[in-house]
């Protein structure tokens, strides 16, 4: 990949128009252009946009992995687009050259699938659940992992031809965990880059009221899809007691356990675990898949 191409996809509910304009003028001031940008309106009509800019409206509200699957469709139809961008519609690319630094990346590397950028709020500050890895204390600590950050990151179009795209069913949480796993798997890379920033305001999960239900289903799909089945009860037992011990909130944990039960209840097909080459290459790597 000599000369990536980049294409950029962002969904937007219509709640945060200004905030869409400041991203998109961030984006149109990359050094590096964007060959297309796309903006989803998951379930609402757009704002005005740019000519530049592809709009796209769904009737409804696909959640994340759907949204993001129908810009990925309208980024395929041009066939020009190598590397895909996925932007929160609340983002801000601070510096200009990140698209540069981004294509150098995949163009030195044939099997890079994932770029995960660094989320940062406007002090420069990385909250420890935006570093995507265990130890969790440095932000700046860059390298290979075994998932990535939703709301800045770009993605191997040959990787998506090969893996497949977002897990619709997912709706919204761990629709980046079920695709890193499935990259790995078939043997790409998964980079975290400290130094390509998404400038982000400082939120907690917990502001979607649907946090606890969705973590706790997804995270069941997610063992039963991904993983061999000795795994599945240790990763579930695991979440269970870290959650139990985490969460401050008995409405969360009646949500979280609610959103358990129905996880175990119903079917997430299809199950691809993941090969016990990957389980040791992801434990190599920092993380076991059991956590």
């Amino acid at each position: 990949m000599r000369h990536p191409r980049v294409g950029v996809a962002i969904l937007t509910m219509g709640t945060r128009p200004a905030e869409l304009a400041d991203l998109l003028e961030s984006v149109a001031g990359q050094d590096t252009p964007a060959t297309r940008v796309v903006v989803v309106g998951n379930g609402s009509p757009l704002p005005p946009l740019p000519k530049w800019v592809d709009g796209v409206e769904l009737p409804e509200n696909l959640g994340v992995a759907g949204g993001r699957n129908a810009a990925l469709a309208r980024l395929r139809e041009s066939g020009d687009v190598d590397v895909v961008v996925d932007l929160d519609d609340d983002g801000l690319l601070i510096s200009t050259d990140v698209f540069t630094r981004l294509t150098e990346l995949y163009a030195s590397d044939q099997r890079l699938g994932v770029v995960s950028f660094r989320i940062a709020d406007e002090h420069g500050r990385t909250q420890r659940r935006h570093v995507p890895r265990l130890r969790a204390a440095n932000p700046m600590r860059g390298g290979p992992v075994t998932t990535f950050l939703g709301g800045g990151h770009g993605l191997s179009m040959r990787m998506l031809e090969e893996i497949g795209g977002w897990p619709e069913p997912f709706f919204y949480a761990h629709e980046e965990t079920d695709l890193a796993w499935r990259a790995l798997d078939a043997g790409w890379k998964v980079l975290y880059e400290p130094e390509l920033v998404l400038q982000h305001p400082w939120t907690s999960p917990t502001r979607h009221a649907v946090f606890y239900r969705m973590v706790a289903r997804n995270r069941v799909w997610l063992a039963k899809r991904r993983l061999p089945a000795l795994l599945v009860p240790a990763y579930l037992c695991v979440w269970t007691v870290m959650t139990v011990a985490r969460t401050r909130s008995a409405a969360g944990l009646r949500a979280w356990f609610g959103g358990f039960a129905e996880g175990l209840r119903t079917p997430c097909p299809p199950r691809r675990p993941m090969r016990w080459s990957t389980v040791w290459r992801m434990t190599r790597l920092g993380r076991p898949p059991v956590i």
